[in-house]
């Protein structure tokens, strides 16, 4: 059985991931909070600002865009980014890798295998720290993972290893 990984000990990130963070990083310190921060001035030179909507609802997003401001610092601070194009060893699933797989019934998906911050499982995208994922770790073609799933136990064989570029939209404030 695999050990548990502390999700804070490292911050494993593809490039893309690493850029959409920073995007989000820059948008709230250049352009979110200087508007906010300017709504709040004008709503506290209204007067009384205990019942002023403007002002407690701008101090109270303030706040929250203070908090994900430390995260991402922090999160950008710790990270490693890893690029899936550089890998030396593209026979065996390590970070970065897209891995199709076939299950008990023959069916195929493709998984690609990504920091905490990037999963999409929609898009096949699961976190490096996931049970799939680290039940997927150096294996190669031909090998099969088991591992538990919220169906139950199951095993997944590697049909492919890729290494490619994923494709990441850069971060859209509008999401």
């Amino acid at each position: 059985m695999n050990k548990p990984v502390s999700v804070e000990q490292r911050h494993y990130m593809t490039p893309g991931g690493h850029s959409r963070l920073r995007d989000e990083l820059e948008f709230l310190v250049k352009t979110e909070r200087p508007k906010i921060v300017e709504i709040v001035s004008w709503a506290a030179s209204n007067g009384d600002r205990s019942e002023n909507g403007d002002y407690l609802y701008g101090k109270k997003r303030l706040r929250e865009i203070d908090r994900r401001i430390r995260f991402l610092m922090k999160r950008l601070e710790n990270a490693h980014v890893i690029d899936p194009g550089l890998q030396q060893h593209k026979d065996q699933v390590f970070f970065g890798a897209t891995v199709v797989v076939c299950d008990e019934d023959g069916m195929e998906a493709t998984y690609s295998i990504v920091g905490v911050d990037e999963a999409d499982p929609n898009k096949g995208w699961i976190s490096w720290v996931s049970p799939l994922a680290r039940a997927l770790i150096k294996l190669r073609e031909g090998d099969v993972a088991r591992f538990v799933s919220p169906l139950g136990e199951r095993e997944l064989e590697v049909v492919e290893v890729l290494y490619q570029s994923l494709d990441m939209p850069g971060f859209d404030p509008e999401a």
